[in-house]
This record gives C-alpha cells, structure tokens and sequence, in this order.
C-alpha cells in the first residue's frame, strides 16, 4: 500500500481505539452509575446516532468541497472539544450533550477517512477500504479490552484516557494529512468536469443502503440492549468487554482465509453480501440459546464471519457508483445510514425488550436480515445498461 494510506490505516486504528473505550459502556454506564432506564439510554444513543448522521453527511459535502485534510481536522477538533467537556462533566445531564456533539464531530471524520483512502489509492479497490476496516477492528480489539480493564478502576480513567487517544490522533492527522492535499486537490480539479452526480447511480445506492440501514439495526443490539442482557444473566463487565476483542482478532486472523475468496469472487460482490447477510442471520439465532459467555461468544464470533463480507463490500460499492466529484457525498450517505442503523438500532431495541423480552427481539432481528437480503440482490437494477458492481 501506499505510505498514504498507511498513515490513514494508523489513524483510523487510534481513532477507533479511543473511541472504542466508551462506546461498548455507554448503556452500562447510563443505567448503572447516571440511573437511567434502558429506554432512556436508547434515546440518548438515539440522540448521538443521529449527530453522527449529520456528522456524516457533512463530512461527505466537506471533502467534495475543500479537501480531506481541513474537513477531517474539523471533524477531529469537535471530537476533542466534546472529550474535554465529557472528561469534566460526566453527570447527567451533561453526559448528553458531549455525548453528542462527539457524535457530529466523529461523524465528520469517518467518510472523510473512507473517501480519502478512495482519492489517494484508486487503483487499490477494494483493499483500500479493507485496510481502514481492519484498522477499526483492531481499535476494536484492543480498545474495549483495554476500556473494560480502566472501567473498573473508575470511568473518569476512562474518559481521560479516550481524551489522550484521540490528541493522538489530532497530532498525527496535523503533521501527515496535510500532505495529501496536492493529490487531492488535483483529483478534484479533474472532478469539476464531470456533470455531477447521476439519479440512477444514486437510485441504486439508496436501494444497497436500505439493506445496510436493517444490518445496523441488529448490529447496535450489541453495545445496547444486549450488553445489559448479558449483565443481568451474570456475565461480567471483562467479559463483555472481550467479546469485543474476540470480533477484533477475529477479523484480523481470518483475513488469510477470507482474503483468497474475496480476490476469486471479486466480481461478485453481490454474492458476498448475501452470504454474510445470512451468516449474521445466524449469529443472532444462537442468542435464542445463549445462558452463558461461551453461547454468546460463539454468536459472536459467526457474526464476525458475517460482517468481514458485509462491512468492507458496501463503501466500496458506493465508490465504483460514485460520479467523478462525489466520492465524498457517496460515502457520506453510506456512513450516514449507518449512523442512522445506530440511532434506531437501541431505542427500537431497548423498547422491544422493555415490552416484550430479549427473545422476541431476536425473531425480529433475524427476520429483518431476511428482508435485507433482497435489496443486496436488487440494487443495480436501475443501472440497467450497467454491469454489475
């Protein structure tokens, strides 16, 4: 890989190191220390998703309009600013509202990441957006583990410590990212040829993002409602915390096998949606069974099978229809869907287990992964005359 896109794969491993302290604790932390019941502690991720949408959105009109450096350091300039805050005042109701503004500001930053490793290394492909993914993961891996081990001793250390990450990652954007703008800055004076964005490219990504949107819903049931289930059945806070490690490494050690059918099978890129859309499917099956860390460690683990063909697939198909001068705003949406997967994702959750009970939301999530499935087979349809991505 270029040296550019190895200083956004190390960013992106900080970033989401930092970030990855809380987030796991974040219901944890709302419902057992601030008091808050499992609805309201969805509403208030609910909240922070959606400051993450608009973060994404944002970030995506960003990039296309003055560059990936001067928008990512805005994105990581609000992000410290809310740390500081959240560092200082994390009572209620002010965890709120840092909680929040970190969404907006992180939200920046994550398509701008996305789009930059795009407009710096086109001819990489797929591998490109696989590399940022493995650096999340491995921020994944690392960060809950390490965020579990700090939450015991107190989460003001844990505040502190997602605070000093994430300057990391200020400095290191600061110093390195600058010198990407020339590159980028000539992409994007070839870009203002093109006559913009095409309605049919767009149809084909909002029908792709439809089934992205039902992922994340299920996806959020982890750091949310599930993490809280898990706590009343008896499993303690490490151990959750290494479920997140486990998905981390996972991801990690299974990219030899995956690699080679991903390479063979590049083509069909709507396949390996389908596959891992069924293989999650499956993961949250063996919850319906799940009494013990073992159960619930294996559900994660075929979950983790699953998203290592999903997560990857679905930035790089929005870059292939992205028009010349919109890579950007493309995967602003993607990642603003997402966040939108994220903000529905816990109250819909929280209020289903309220009511009903952790089983039913399983059947419901299992059958909303079913429904996925057909717009991954459908989404190029509007391309008509098109291959298929």
């Amino acid at each position: 890989m270029p040296k550019s896109v190895w200083l956004l794969v190390i960013g992106a491993f900080i970033n989401i190191t930092g970030s990855s302290f809380i987030w796991p604790l974040n219901t944890i932390y709302m419902h057992d220390h601030l008091g808050q019941s499992l609805s309201v502690a969805g509403f208030v991720l609910m909240l922070n998703a959606g400051a993450t949408v608009l973060g994404n959105l944002a970030g995506g009109y960003l990039f296309d309009k003055m560059g990936g450096y001067r928008s990512i350091m805005l994105g990581i300039f609000i992000t410290v600013v809310a740390l500081i805050g959240i560092t200082i005042w994390h009572g209620w109701p002010h965890y709120v509202y840092f909680l929040v503004l970190m969404g907006f500001g992180s939200g920046i930053v994550i398509p701008v990441m996305f789009a930059l490793v795009g407009a710096v290394w086109p001819e990489g492909g797929r591998k490109g957006f696989n590399a940022i993914y493995l650096a999340q993961n491995l921020g994944v891996a690392v960060g809950p583990a390490l965020g579990g081990l700090i939450a015991d001793f107190g989460f003001d250390y844990l505040f502190i410590s997602n605070l000093g990450l994430y300057v990391v990652f200020l400095l290191i954007a600061a110093f390195t990212y600058r010198n990407m703008a020339p590159k980028i800055e000539k992409i994007k004076k070839e870009e203002k040829s093109n006559n913009g964005a095409s309605r049919v490219q767009l149809y084909a990504l909002l029908i792709l993002c439809s089934a992205f949107l039902l992922t994340w819903i299920g996806y959020s049931q982890w750091p949310s409602t599930l993490s809280t289930y898990m706590q009343q059945l008896g499993i303690s806070l490490k151990q959750y915390s290494l479920l997140w490690t486990i998905n981390g490494v996972l991801i990690i050690t299974l990219q030899p096998l995956i690699n080679p059918l991903v390479r063979k099978f590049e083509k069909q890129i709507k396949g390996q949606l389908v596959v891992g859309m069924i293989i999650m499917m499956l993961s949250y099956t063996v919850i319906l069974f799940a009494g013990d860390f073992k159960m619930f460690a294996i559900s994660m683990m075929i979950l983790t099978v699953g998203e290592i063909l999903v997560w990857p697939a679905v930035p790089t198909i929005a870059n292939n229809l992205a028009p010349i001068g919109k890579g950007g705003t493309y995967q602003g949406i993607v990642n603003g869907i997402g966040s939108v997967g994220r903000m529905i994702g816990p109250l819909f959750g929280g209020i289903v287990v309220d009511t009903y009970g952790m089983n039913i939301l399983i059947y419901i999530l299992s059958a909303m992964l079913v429904i996925a499935i057909l717009p991954c087979i459908f989404y190029d349809r509007p391309l008509k005359s098109r291959e298929p991505f």
